[in-house]
């Protein structure tokens, strides 16, 4: 499936910015692009399920790919997870499990099952299948574009999806600037980025739960290097802002998307078209209302 590029509405950015629109999909993310062949290859390696951690986004990409092929999934989720994607958890037939206060500690649960059970854990950015998928949506950017964009814009969590679009872009369009965004309350990709080595954080507290991780993946840093041309950081209000912006706009988008349009404004220096990475559209009710109704609260 490729997904579509469209002009950003007037009320976003004034004429510069394109969308590309990953939150179409059925799944409402991204994630299935990679979910696919990664299950597969464990399929076709003998696996009868699939163990995974995730916020909600990638679990859920994890259990679709796996009823398409026939294999169970285990998915650990932190126990604070949003409501609607642990809905769509159960509604794709994952067995969902529980565990810790971020996808980190879900994340050492999960691996440990995995070993006692005798199961491959699935983890969200250390598979390079992953890398491999998430380049098709730099691919589709450049074949939709009549010129190459001057910078494309692509939220981070644990980077896979900036490490196989990044490395695209590169080959193909060097010129074009490799922008990724993260927030300032769930920081360690950016800080990684900049050490160009996995570095300690001690917090991944963010409403934009497809950001919030604490704990780096060494592959994923190591395909930021020469992936990311910049990494910015926005706040939780700024998060909020993006997605109330893309409410009124008539788009329902998840935190990181939010977090992907706030750091437009940051790109005073950036003449011509922007591509944004629309990563999904999965946030539940009441946060999308806080966004939209009560942004100062929340951390500037």
């Amino acid at each position: 499936m490729t997904t579509p590029l469209e002009p950003a509405p007037e009320s976003l950015a004034e004429g510069r910015l394109w969308l590309k629109r990953e939150d179409v999909h059925e799944l409402g993310a991204f994630k299935w692009r990679a979910a696919l062949p990664v299950v597969e290859r464990y399929r076709d390696g003998g696996a009868r399920s699939v163990v995974t951690a995730s916020t909600g986004n990638h679990g859920a990409a994890t259990a679709w790919a796996a009823r398409r092929l026939g294999v169970g999934a285990v998915v650990f989720a932190p126990a604070g997870a949003s409501h609607g994607k642990l809905a769509s958890l159960e509604r794709l037939g994952a067995d969902v499990r529980l565990v810790g206060v971020d996808v980190d500690e879900a994340k050492e649960a999960g691996k440990a099952f995995a070993r006692d059970h005798g199961l491959p854990f699935f983890e969200d950015g250390a598979e390079p299948l992953q890398y491999d998928a998430y380049r098709a949506i730099g691919d589709e950017i450049l074949d939709q574009l009549d010129e190459p964009p001057t910078a494309v814009v692509v939220p981070v969590g644990n980077g896979a999806l900036l490490g196989g679009v990044g490395r695209a872009i590169g080959s193909s369009s060097p010129s074009t600037l490799r922008i990724g965004v993260s927030a300032k309350e769930a920081p360690v990709m950016a800080l990684s980025w900049k050490a160009r080595r996995p570095v300690p954080s001690d917090r991944s507290a963010t409403i934009a739960d497809g950001l919030a991780v604490r704990v780096a993946i060494p592959y994923a840093v190591e395909a930021l290097n020469d992936a990311a041309d910049r990494m910015l950081l926005v706040s939780e209000r700024q998060i909020a802002a993006g997605v109330a912006s893309f409410d009124r706009a008539g788009i329902r988008a998840e935190g990181a998307a939010g977090a992907g349009l706030a750091a437009i404004a940051q790109l005073d220096d950036v003449d011509g078209p922007i591509v944004l990475v629309v990563t999904g559209n999965m946030i539940d009710d009441g946060l999308l209302a806080r966004c939209r109704d009560e942004p100062g609260s929340l951390p500037d």
